[in-house]
């Protein structure tokens, strides 16, 4: 599959819309979190509207904080990329209000819906949420236990939530994504527990 120009432009609107953006904790430039998970969508065979929505997976999600700020950009998404982009990126967002829903009630909704989902939404959503344990990962091997200050929900929360994530796209069906997702999970949660026992290579 070749990308087209509509590619190039997603990749220029996605910079802008969150150039000024850097990634929880840390002075990385948010872009390179949709850069990757672009390119695990297209490395497991995603299409050129699956990996637009990629890049633009959290739009929406993160213009709802502005007065009708997420509406009216699902609305420049839609003429600029298609519908098709625009479902995507929805089923992608856990909240589009503000203020948004409390925590546990936004996410057990979001693995709800991951079990109804389409094929589209789940490859982005995997992609993302495996670039997400694996960058956590990663950070935790060098800060330790201060590693959960920098989210909203503690060490109990999160590990939950990444574990019913794998159960709720294994419920979907089989991905290798998904099945590195669950590697990476299963030794943050050695880790994490302080569990003796061998890592696996993720």
């Amino acid at each position: 599959m070749n990308l087209t120009q509509r590619f190039t432009e997603a990749l220029i609107f996605a910079m802008n819309l969150h150039a000024k953006q850097i990634r929880k904790g840390t002075d990385i430039p948010y872009v390179s979190h949709l850069l990757a998970v672009a390119s695990l969508v297209l490395e497991h065979g995603g299409n050129e509207d699956e990996a637009i929505a990629a890049l633009l997976h959290d739009a929406i999600e993160d213009q709802a904080q502005h007065n009708d700020g997420a509406e009216a950009l699902r609305q420049v998404i839609r003429e600029k990329f298609g519908d098709n982009v625009v479902e995507i990126v929805d089923g992608c967002s856990d909240t589009s209000t503000h203020p948004k829903p409390p925590w546990r009630e936004r996410k057990e909704r979001y693995i709800a819906h991951i079990r109804v989902a389409s094929s589209s939404m789940r490859l982005v959503s995997a992609a993302d949420k495996l670039h997400n344990a694996r960058a956590v990962l990663f950070d935790y091997r060098s800060l330790g236990e201060d590693i959960w200050s920098r989210f909203n929900a503690g060490k109990a929360d999160q590990l939950w939530f990444y574990r019913e994530l794998v159960k709720a796209f294994r419920d979907a069906g089989y991905s290798p994504l998904v099945e590195e997702l669950d590697r990476a999970v299963t030794v943050l949660e050695r880790l994490a527990n302080n569990a003796r026992m061998p890592e696996a290579d993720v």
